[in-house]
């Protein structure tokens, strides 16, 4: 399965053919691995917007990412902080929530987009602040199928390159 996986997410990231696919993960593990997978193509100054209710698996699908960098064992969600920094073998991850924010004013305010530049920026909760964001951003949204089930539909606007 991961085999598949692995073509299906290549194809978001090269030659500008696919901007849209559609992922269903049966349970966490699944998840952890999609992500993993993922992450193998992300660039120093990738922005990737995870959307989906509470419970999702936006965290776990952070905690994939982070795996792939050697930083698993560090994330947690950065509900109250914002924003948590994993820094492993000079990559930098910028996992933000911005689900308590209200304006994308208060986002640049307070955090500012610096961090864009500087490092590939998860952001779950991200479409609150979508006008603010480079249009390259990596966007993933994850539907409850079920209690263990989720669709991962991942999209992307490469014809900005």
């Amino acid at each position: 399965m991961e085999k598949i996986w692995k073509n299906i997410i290549l194809n978001i990231f090269l030659n500008g053919k696919v901007n849209q696919i559609d992922i269903i993960s049966n349970n966490i593990n699944d998840t952890l691995d999609i992500s993993y997978e993922f992450a193998k193509y992300l660039k120093k100054t990738d922005v990737v917007v995870l959307n989906g209710e509470l419970g999702s698996g936006k965290t776990v699908f952070v905690q994939g990412i982070a795996k792939y960098f050697g930083a698993e064992n560090e994330v947690s969600s950065p509900t109250f902080t914002i924003v948590n920094e994993y820094i492993k073998d000079n990559v930098n991850i910028y996992h933000f929530d911005v689900y308590r924010l209200e304006t994308e004013k208060q986002f640049i305010d307070t955090i500012g987009t610096e961090y864009f530049e500087n490092g590939i920026s998860i952001i779950e909760w991200g479409n609150i602040i979508k006008n603010i964001l480079p249009k390259n951003t990596i966007y993933i949204d994850i539907s409850k199928i079920d209690d263990d089930t989720r669709n991962m539909m991942i999209r992307r606007n490469l014809w900005i390159f």
